[in-house]
């Protein structure tokens, strides 16, 4: 249930902007139109907007972008405005450059008629094209028989096939298999983001076209009054929603005011999704209030909320960007969220989360700080962690609700990791939870194989009777013995190697508390 808005919201978002571009707004006569196609600039106030922080400017700011997406035209914001926005069920869609400036843009989250409308959607001109004629796929298979006019996104399902069976307080069923990747024009996928699983069927696949134009969004001060609804599952996607490719988010902010004692979560005021080559960069966001609901196992659980959110996409960087609140406070929920995606980059980054649910195909973490719920992640490929500092209750936790797998190998070079945000804990590197009892889908896998390269763990504030840090937490307390049997195998990792690893207590790295678990890593040490 805590993520059933990340399959809602892909079905969804699509229909809206095809039902919010069939709109017309004839509000100008033909002369100002002509004088707006030669001056190659739309301002909101063209339209109608009062930017007086009390009008509804919605319509108008819809009316601004339709007439400058037909025209390709520049849109810009006036800069002492203030763009209120209320709860009307409207959609503005943006297909050209927009410069937000250092207007503000007050988005009204307490009467709301369409909660999945968003704010703006950030959408390709192109149409996407089924391609039926294929019906299977091949795990790193290196080309697809098919001929486009140009790049392409494909995005591929097998709605027999379940992945992703959710074990914990909020248990599902699994979701359809599903992949999305690059080709060219004539079907070679690009090897930097490979097919990853095996489709022996195929229900649906579609190439959308890739823009080759990169759009600019640049500026904006956004401020969100939250929803006062209870504390269910009714995510709000009141945001700016990027579905185009070849897109930079530079220069702006987002801030949340209004959050009481209950509310609904949020699904990322910067949402990417079906999209390759996003950058977001010199940015400001803001982490939600976290409440708690009852799970679909009849107990407590908090619900995520985001400030981001990616799913279904390639090649998404987040450079230079922040957050508002302090990323060692867990009162707020952890900020970004992502699912089948490939290719992920924070650098430069302060923030309280990296995380990957329904797994990520290679990611990068540099030059970073990571607060209170650190880096969690399942997947595949590589995991790079390098120059950063991370504050979560391990260095990596390895999600245990999806089988703590990551089919790969993992990289941590010229780091610092204070456990837990300096809290009195014992310190685990790599932290994760499979029993071998429960069918996620496919199989788990723990990394092959770990490097740590010149890690300092600042281990200073730690329990009495303290042994020193582990690589493994406890992975599975009930797994010490030869005749512990496991219906899903769990692949433990085959080699560490450690190199300038110290330590604030002075106590030496340990391999794991569950000694038996992985008494067969080998485990290399190069001080």
């Amino acid at each position: 249930m805590k993520h059933l808005f990340l399959l809602f919201i892909l079905s969804t978002t699509l229909s809206l902007a095809k039902a919010q571009t069939e709109r017309s707004f004839d509000s100008i006569s033909p002369e100002k139109a002509s004088q707006l196609i030669v001056g190659g600039t739309v301002r909101y106030a063209d339209f109608g907007a009062k930017g007086d922080g009390k009008t509804d400017d919605i319509n108008a700011i819809a009316a601004a972008h339709e007439f400058a997406n037909k025209h390709q035209l520049k849109v810009m914001a006036d800069e002492r405005a203030t763009y209120y926005i209320g709860g009307k069920d409207q959609t503005a869609i943006i297909q050209t450059d927009t410069d937000f400036g250092k207007a503000a843009f007050l988005i009204d989250d307490r009467t709301v008629e369409n909660r999945n409308a968003p704010i703006f959607l950030v959408k390709s001109s192109q149409e996407e094209t089924k391609l039926d004629s294929i019906s299977s796929l091949k795990r790193n298979q290196l080309k697809i028989d098919v001929s486009l006019p140009q790049a392409a996104l494909i995005a591929v399902t097998n709605s027999n096939v379940k992945h992703y069976i959710r074990f914990g307080l909020n248990p599902t069923n699994g979701s359809p298999q599903t992949d999305i990747f690059l080709v060219d024009k004539n079907g070679t996928v690009d090897s930097k983001a490979p097919i990853i699983w095996d489709f022996d069927q195929i229900t649906e696949i579609t190439a959308l076209p890739i823009d080759e134009k990169t759009l600019n969004i640049t500026g904006g001060i956004f401020t969100t009054i939250a929803n006062q609804e209870p504390s269910e599952y009714n995510y709000y996607q009141r945001n700016i929603s990027v579905q185009r490719s070849n897109v930079v988010i530079d220069g702006l902010e987002h801030h949340i005011s209004g959050e009481g004692q209950s509310g609904a979560p949020y699904s990322g005021f910067v949402s990417i999704s079906y999209a390759t080559n996003v950058t977001v960069k010199n940015t400001i966001l803001t982490g939600h209030k976290t409440y708690v609901t009852i799970g679909r196992a009849d107990k407590p659980v908090s619900m995520g909320s985001y400030d981001i959110l990616v799913n279904r996409a390639l090649n998404v960087s987040f450079i230079n960007v922040s957050q508002t609140n302090d990323i060692d406070d867990n009162t707020y929920w952890g900020i970004m969220g992502s699912n089948y995606s490939k290719n992920l980059l924070f650098d430069n980054c302060t923030l309280s989360r990296f995380d990957a649910h329904m797994g990520v195909a290679n990611a990068t973490i540099r030059n970073s700080t990571l607060g209170h719920m650190g880096i969690n992640a399942i997947g595949s490929g590589t995991f790079l962690v390098e120059n950063s500092e991370i504050r979560g209750r391990n260095l990596i936790n390895l999600r245990a609700d999806y089988g703590s797998t990551w089919k790969g190998e993992l990289i941590i070079r010229d780091c610092t990791f204070v456990p837990a945000g300096g809290r009195s804990v014992t310190a685990s590197l790599i932290g994760g939870h499979n029993s071998g009892q429960h069918d996620f889908g496919y199989t788990c896998y723990m990394p092959e194989k770990i490097t740590i390269e010149n890690l300092k763990i600042d281990d200073s504030n730690h329990p009495k009777g303290y042994e020193g840090p582990t690589i493994f937490g406890d992975f599975n307390s009930e797994n010490t013995r030869a005749s512990y049997k496991e219906p899903f195998p769990y692949l433990i990792t085959q080699e560490v190697n450690l190199k300038k690893v110290s330590t604030s207590s002075g106590k030496e790295v340990r391999v794991s508390d569950n000694e038996w678990m992985f008494r067969k890593v080998k485990v290399t040490r190069n001080e």
